[in-house]
């Protein structure tokens, strides 16, 4: 049945398939973030495609642990502390809540750090003036933008993560070595 909106008209299949998206499309590009990309560019450098095999193993595993959690998500309406809550003590949910908490900021500030660094490379300048103004706009936008409008401009700067596509078929690379 077509999803149709106050007015009764039809919504487009393709704006209706986009919507779907959404969420998975910008949790997914936000792992490729400035420390992550940083990461994999050193790996690459010191192993080159010797740990390659790593991703056969790995994938799986990291499918299984977002449909998990998505599907425990659904089914309850609750997010995952929420549902630990019923399952643990209430000192060990405070635990891993508080580790977590401590390694976004970690990772937090470290992809505000490779982004100012990234900048530094392409305007010159000092990269503490850019972390702290990298900072400020991304804490400001946080706060003044309101969450609909957000999640709209995540969405759509996730298309920038195409660049990568368009740089795979840009280089040359020597497949019989991969």
């Amino acid at each position: 049945m077509p999803i149709t909106s106050k007015t009764g008209s039809k919504q487009s299949s393709a704006k209706r398939r986009l919507s779907m998206f959404g969420p998975g499309l910008v949790t997914g590009a936000a792992d490729d973030d400035p420390s992550g990309i940083a990461t994999y560019s050193q790996g690459g450098a010191q192993f080159g495609y010797a740990m390659s095999w790593t991703m056969f193993l790995t994938t799986p595993f990291m499918i299984a642990i977002q449909m998990v959690t998505a599907r425990i998500g659904a089914v309850t309406g609750k997010g995952l502390a929420a549902n630990l809550r019923k399952a643990l003590p209430a000192a060990a949910l405070y635990l891993m809540v508080g580790l977590l908490l401590i390694a976004n900021t970690i990772n937090i500030a470290a992809d505000i750090a490779a982004m100012g660094d990234a900048l530094r490379l392409v305007a010159g300048g000092p990269a503490l003036v850019y972390v702290v103004l990298f900072g400020i706009g991304c804490l400001a936008a946080e706060i003044l933008v309101p969450y609909h409008r957000y999640s709209q401009y995540l969405k759509i700067l996730t298309l920038a993560l195409f660049a990568y596509v368009a740089a795979a078929f840009s280089v040359h690379v020597e497949w019989d070595q991969v």
